[in-house]
């Protein structure tokens, strides 16, 4: 569902309600029956004080006069006193009845705005640019798609129908009050407008506060998140002090931001209740004053003070629904703030041919943001059922000729052009190219589920057979039987740790169970030995036949087979041939082929 990110913040959040507006009408329609029925018992017994047990004339609208005339008039209540308490307790009861829908309909109202929210925030992560992932925290993105979205669902369920409910008590209270004394309703708004404006500051102030609060509780997980992502690392650096001394920096600075939070609502509510006690002093003081003057009925009174109690805490409840509110909608901006970031898309006109996998660089030119170019005029050519390898030292563009091959960055226009089977792929639409691509990465990411899952992630119909031809291509098939379930073993947090060289090989299956015909390599039997490597690398030339393979490596042993070696530096190409045409040359290849066959010690 996309929801408007362009408008406002209340605009968003009630998008995603659209298809619960009965929902809505309901719950604002029995808000209002629940107050109005709630303010029907102080009047039964102001009448039941005044005119029944007492003398006084019945001052009543005039279907309560006929009402108490069909039931014999007020001697006959007076006999029968138990019918006021029965209307009494009907009124209270039907308030409680709408009270019980108007919680029902506010719940389901929350539920759906966030699950609505959730379902359009995952959606569109998956859809944003590959740059906008590496330049995020994941604990800042867990936290805006969990705890701001679970701020969002609080506040409707929670406050929404209070901040109505709050709006009907104040107006009716006061349409009561007025309707019985006008003298004291007006002694009773003195300091409304003091309360009011003193929420509306507040809420001005608190606003900016918990806004800093989620920016820091953000900076919090994302400490976390990353050190328990690493841990093996902190452990091996014995930095576990370090570590604990920074996320504990982050969690005072946390917690001194909700400190000072907690001191201006501290403020508010005793300022609010010294300014409400006040308040009702005044009331009792004049209305114990009229009472004795014979201005005021007993009945009316106890009415009265019961009114204005009611109407003076939903005065003072707004400072705590704004505050509510001001949250809400700092949460909600956080949320816009993904929401509103461009997602990747195709040209209408895109194409989805079917790929046979010849790739072409040419004069590729490629720099992130307004940095230097990482790649300087690249030339080169795969053709299916050929190999080319990748050879070249750190930061000289290896892996971002995967990213470009991929989509995740595109080339930009004037610096050269990818084709794959002679078509530009940035016309191609990129689901249908990454389909096309198995990428096998150094770091592979395995999922929480069974072997079994994991290998047949890209496609879930394959049979066992399949799943088990990948493995044994890959050389991790004896591994799994290994295992006293098997391929139905679940690895990760919830299963068994599978060694670096374990999870290289059960990408590898993943990749190649996919069948792509362009399969990539970045780096991706580092953890391997060396005969397990040549072992892989023989297997894999009988099944990839008329695949393009691109293999990266830093091992000159898993790249000296392939039809063409392409040697990187600095962005450039520096060579390019077979091996024993770069071993020719007596260049860069043949100086590293030499220290890695140990025939030099000089690096």
């Amino acid at each position: 569902m996309e929801l408007p990110w362009k408008k406002s913040r209340p605009a968003m959040i009630a998008a995603a309600a659209e298809d619960r507006r009965f929902s809505f009408f309901l719950c604002c329609l029995t808000t209002f029956t629940t107050v109005a029925f709630s303010f029907v018992s102080p009047q039964i017994i102001r009448y039941t004080i005044d005119s029944v047990i007492g003398s006084s004339p019945l001052q009543a609208p005039a279907f309560v006069l006929q009402l108490v005339d069909s039931l014999g008039g007020t001697a006959f209540l007076k006999q029968n006193i138990w019918i006021c308490a029965v209307l009494t307790l009907g009124a209270a009861l039907l308030s409680g009845l709408s009270n019980v829908v108007r919680r029902y309909t506010s719940i389901e109202l929350g539920e759906t705005i966030a699950w609505r929210l959730r379902n359009s925030l995952y959606g569109h992560i998956q859809k944003l640019p590959y740059d906008w992932h590496v330049s995020c925290h994941t604990g800042d993105i867990i936290q805006r798609c969990t705890s701001d979205v679970d701020t969002i669902r609080n506040f409707i369920q929670n406050h929404l129908s209070e901040l109505m409910r709050t709006f009907c008590v104040f107006v009716l209270a006061l349409i009561m009050m007025f309707s019985m004394d006008v003298f004291m309703s007006l002694v009773a708004l003195i300091l409304i407008p003091f309360i009011l404006l003193f929420s509306v500051i507040f809420f001005k102030g608190v606003e900016k506060q918990f806004a800093k609060a989620d920016a820091a509780e953000g900076v919090m997980q994302s400490c976390a998140q990353e050190n328990y992502t690493g841990v093996r690392v902190v452990r091996a650096f014995g930095r576990e002090a370090y570590e604990m001394d920074r996320f504990s920096e982050r969690t005072r600075t946390y917690a001194d931001i909700w400190s000072h939070i907690g001191k201006l609502l501290g403020v508010f509510w005793g300022a609010g209740d010294m300014m409400s006690g006040f308040q009702l002093a005044i009331i009792v003081s004049a209305g114990i004053y009229r009472s004795v003057k014979g201005d005021l009925t007993p009945g009316t009174f106890l009415a009265f003070y019961t009114y204005c109690n009611w109407m003076i805490w939903p005065v003072r409840q707004l400072g705590r629904i704004l505050s509510e509110f001001s949250k809400t909608l700092v949460s909600a901006g956080r949320v816009r703030d993904v929401l509103q970031n461009e997602s990747e898309t195709d040209p209408p006109d895109a194409l989805n041919p079917g790929i046979k996998g010849e790739i072409s660089f040419n004069n590729v030119t490629f720099a992130y943001g307004k940095g230097e170019p990482v790649l300087k005029n690249i030339s080169f050519t795969v053709k299916p059922g050929k190999t080319l390898a990748i050879l070249g030292s750190t930061g000289s563009g290896k892996s971002t000729l995967v990213h470009l091959i991929s989509r995740l960055y595109d080339v930009p226009d004037g610096s050269g052009s990818i084709t794959i089977d002679g078509i530009d792929i940035r016309r191609i639409s990129r689901s249908s190219l990454r389909r096309n691509i198995g990428l096998c990465l150094q770091e592979p990411f395995l999922f929480s589920k069974t072997i079994r899952e994991n290998i047949a992630s890209i496609k879930p119909e394959m049979d066992i057979g399949e799943i088990k031809s990948a493995a044994a291509v890959a050389h991790v098939d004896d591994t799994i039987e290994e295992f006293a379930e098997g391929y139905e073993t679940v690895i990760g947090e919830r299963g068994v740790t599978l060694s670096g060289g374990q999870k290289q090989r059960v990408a590898i299956a993943r990749m190649l169970a996919s069948n792509p015909p362009v399969m990539i390599f970045d780096d991706s039997l580092s953890a391997v030995d060396t005969e397990t490597d040549a072992k892989i690398r023989s297997a894999l030339r009988k099944r990839v036949k008329e695949a393009a393979v691109i293999i990266i490596s830093h091992r000159i042993s898993s790249l000296m087979q392939a039809d063409e070696i392409l040697v990187l530096k600095d962005g450039t190409v520096e060579e390019i041939g077979s091996h024993q045409e770069l071993l020719a040359r007596q260049g860069s290849y043949r100086r590293i082929f030499d220290i890695q066959s140990g025939n030099r010690e000089d690096f």
